[in-house]
């Protein structure tokens, strides 16, 4: 969907925004308070910060024109750059933190000036929370009616809002997180609980990591249109004056608003050669016109013949 491209850019955008102001927050906080969780939550916004500049640069590198030595376009490497922006949340993000975290528990030490952490953390939540209220109604404008979010995010086309979500979500929790071991640690006087804390944002970015690296992965390998826009494209062609009948269709993104769409289509024997041609490219425009990120056809004539047996 062309409001699909629009939307996404401006979550990535807020996001990057939001990420950048706490990472500068965390970091103050961190370097008064030297908690564990802290610096934990200062390295997640800093990939964070990364990962949103990481997906921008994917969307304007996949803009390129196809050239002869990428004849149909560059639009996957959206999904790279995905898949590049889950291995960064894992390795800088939930390694780290879980590093920290055993590290603290081995090694407490009091946390310093609780009351700082604990109004970062707080002002985090709220720059945060807009950022999530951006992305969720982005989202919303292309999640189909009855859609859950778990279902969008492993169905969507663009790699974009996943990746804004499920980042946004797990900075949420982490915040909660990393609020509730300075707490802990202030008022029991443990230090080692703030290293709990750290450990399981840790484990936290990780798990997530794990999601968005299996999704995007299946993306970047190509993923077939959703059903609903194989339905439409099958209906266009069944329906299309001379079509005697569909016999069979293939559909794959190669990028979240590129599809490449082929078919193998019986038509009307009487049909010349000329009238042939003519009605393959009104069957192409027929087709676009009901799905445009069709940005490749391949129409096929053909006979169909039942299956033996």
């Amino acid at each position: 969907m062309a409001s699909e491209q629009h939307d996404s850019r401006r979550a990535i955008v807020a996001a990057l925004a939001a990420n950048l102001g706490i990472a500068i927050l965390k970091f103050v906080a961190f370097l008064v308070t030297q908690s564990s969780s802290m610096l934990s939550e200062s390295i997640h916004s800093v990939a964070d910060t990364g990962n949103q500049g990481l997906l921008l640069i994917g969307r304007a590198r996949a803009g390129r024109p196809a050239d002869e030595r990428h004849p149909f376009g560059y639009g996957s490497l959206r999904y790279f750059y995905a898949f590049v922006v889950a291995f960064v949340l894992f390795s800088l993000g939930g390694v780290f933190s879980i590093f920290e975290g055993v590290d603290k528990l081995r090694h407490p030490h009091q946390v310093e000036s609780a009351v700082w952490a604990i109004g970062v953390l707080l002002g985090s939540m709220v720059m945060e929370g807009l950022s999530f209220r951006t992305a969720t109604r982005e989202a919303n404008a292309v999640r189909p009616a009855g859609e859950s979010w778990w279902q969008f995010i492993r169905h969507t086309k663009s790699p974009d809002l996943p990746v804004v979500l499920l980042e946004d979500s797990a900075a949420l929790v982490g915040l909660v997180i990393a609020l509730l071991g300075v707490v802990v640690a202030d008022v029991t006087g443990d230090g080692r609980w703030d290293g709990v804390g750290s450990l399981a944002i840790g484990i936290l970015l990780v798990g997530v990591a794990i999601v968005l690296v299996i999704e995007m992965g299946s993306l970047l390998v190509g993923e077939a249109a959703r059903p609903e826009v194989v339905d439409r494209i099958r209906r266009a062609i069944e329906t299309f004056p001379t079509v005697s009948r569909c016999i069979h269709l293939r559909t794959e993104h190669l990028g979240p608003d590129e599809i490449v769409v082929a078919a193998k289509v019986e038509f009307d024997p009487n049909l010349t050669v000329a009238e042939l041609a003519s009605t393959i490219d009104e069957l192409e425009v027929e087709i676009r016109r009901v799905e445009p990120r069709a940005t490749l056809i391949f129409v096929e004539p053909d006979v169909y013949r039942e299956p033996a047996g």
